[in-house]
C-alpha cells in the first residue's frame, strides 16, 4: 500500500471514529445513563452525561493529531519531528482524559453519585487512555529516532 492510500484509509478511520464517538456521546452513554438513574433515583445522569461530553474533548483533538499525521503520511514524510510532536500532543491528551476521569469518578463517588458499574466502567476507559498514553508516547520518541535518522540519511547523500 502506497503512502497516499494510507493516508486515505486513515483519514476515512478518523471520519469513522469520529461518528462513533457523537453516537456514543450523543446517543448511547446519555440513554444508559437515563437508564441506570432510573434504577438509582440519586443518580445526576445529566451530570454525568455533561461530563462525558468533557471528556469528548481531548478524544476529538486527538482526531485532529491523526489527521495532520495522515496529511504528512501522505506527503510521504511519515517519519518527520512533526509526527512525532504529534503523537506526543496525543500521548498528553490521553493521559490528562484518563486522569480526568479517574479525578471525576472519584469526585461522583465521594459525593454518592455513582454506582460500582459506573466506577468499573470508568476504570476500564482510564487502563485504555493510559495505553494509549505509553503506546503514543513511545511511538513519538520512535518517530523521533527515526527523523533523526532520515535527517542524517538525506544529508550524506
Amino acid at each position: 500500500m502506497d503512502q497516499k492510500k494510507l493516508a486515505i484509509w486513515l483519514k476515512a478511520i478518523c471520519v469513522g471514529c469520529a461518528l462513533c464517538g457523537l453516537a456514543l456521546f450523543g446517543f448511547i452513554l446519555p440513554r444508559f445513563l437515563a437508564y441506570v438513574a432510573e434504577e438509582v433515583p440519586d443518580l445526576p445522569h445529566r451530570a454525568w452525561s455533561a461530563f462525558m461530553w468533557v471528556l469528548a474533548v481531548p478524544c476529538y483533538a486527538v482526531l485532529v493529531c491523526i489527521w495532520k499525521m495522515a496529511t504528512e503520511i501522505g506527503r510521504d514524510n511519515s517519519f518527520s519531528l512533526e509526527n512525532a510532536k504529534l503523537l506526543k500532543y496525543i500521548a498528553l491528551l490521553a493521559g490528562a482524559d484518563a486522569a480526568l476521569l479517574l479525578v471525576g469518578n472519584i469526585v461522583f463517588m465521594l459525593t454518592k453519585h455513582s454506582i460500582p458499574t459506573l466506577a468499573l466502567v470508568s476504570a476500564f476507559v482510564c487502563f485504555v487512555g493510559l495505553a494509549i498514553s505509553v503506546g503514543a508516547a513511545c511511538l513519538s520518541h520512535l518517530v523521533h529516532k527515526a527523523a533523526a535518522l532520515q535527517e542524517d540519511s538525506d544529508l550524506t547523500i
